[in-house]
């Protein structure tokens, strides 16, 4: 999927990233379609820094995370990760995976604007999990998915076992992950994995659509509903109604808020400004 839009960043330590603003709308994407967007060391810590801009930025009200090519994103290249100063001892690998891979899914977990995957091929491994991390996942009918570590003989990483169960339930998740085998986008909708498919043709279109749906909308009330779902999934009822509670204490200060009341009372259709 090309990259839209006028502030298109051209330096060359940011080619394999692109970025570009467009009507509120952070887009995101991977350009390594020689490697069907295997994520470098370079790229994840390029993501992670936008995604964290995207919160603190008030001109960002959406973010789209897409890729150019055949390919979403085909795992982790760890061909493009520092090289290691001395040899590998315990406690190595579990700081590189909550240092990696899971600080790259918490990011767009933990975004404060909503984020939509749109997966124009192959997820595999962590490029999976990038896209399930996702708020809203749209997917060209072409794309594949894929829990690719079982055949390379690992355990899921980067948010895998958090995140599948959450969505499509253990027994569906221990499949995915014991078996290892490509997921149609077809069938990935029918799990539950992905909100729509379209012919390969569509994807932008529908992205754009519902990017644009998402910028114009009450920008905090959605951030404060994206956290509430999110915790849910780890809470019990109670912790989820006291969260519930004070997220619309919260959103009632803002201008959206007011400007949302006031036009269902003046039988008009709202106009928001994210704040």
């Amino acid at each position: 999927m090309p990259v839209s839009g006028e502030a298109a960043e051209a330096a060359p330590r940011d080619a394999t990233v692109l970025h570009a603003l467009d009507g509120g709308v952070s887009w995101i994407t991977l350009n390594r379609p020689e490697a069907m967007n295997a994520v470098t060391w370079d790229q994840r810590e390029r993501i992670i820094a936008l995604l964290t801009d995207a919160s603190a930025d008030p001109a960002v009200r959406a973010v789209v995370l897409t890729a150019t090519g055949r390919g979403f994103c085909a795992g982790a290249d760890l061909r493009g990760a520092p090289a290691q100063a001395r040899e590998r001892v315990p406690g190595d690998v579990s700081r590189t995976i909550r240092l990696g891979a899971q600080r790259l899914i918490a990011a767009v977990l933990d975004c404060e604007k909503p984020v939509i995957a749109a997966v124009n091929g192959t997820a595999a491994g962590i490029g999976a999990h990038l896209a399930f991390a996702c708020d809203l996942v749209l997917a060209a009918d072409t794309a594949k998915f894929i829990e690719v570590f079982v055949r390379r003989g690992l355990v899921p990483d980067g948010g895998g076992a958090y995140l599948l169960p959450r969505l499509v339930g253990p027994q569906r998740a221990k499949e995915l992950m014991f078996f290892g085998d490509a997921l149609t986008a077809a069938d990935a909708e029918r799990m539950g994995l992905v909100n729509r498919t379209v012919p390969a043709g569509e994807l932008e279109a529908l992205t754009k659509e519902w990017a644009g749906r998402l910028s114009s909308g009450p920008t905090r009330a959605l951030a404060l509903a994206k956290q509430l779902v999110n915790a849910s999934l780890d809470g019990d009822r109670a912790a989820a109604f006291a969260a519930e509670a004070a997220a619309q204490e919260i959103n009632m200060a803002t201008r959206d808020a007011a400007e949302g009341v006031a036009a269902f009372v003046e039988r008009r259709s709202p106009t928001y400004e994210g704040h």
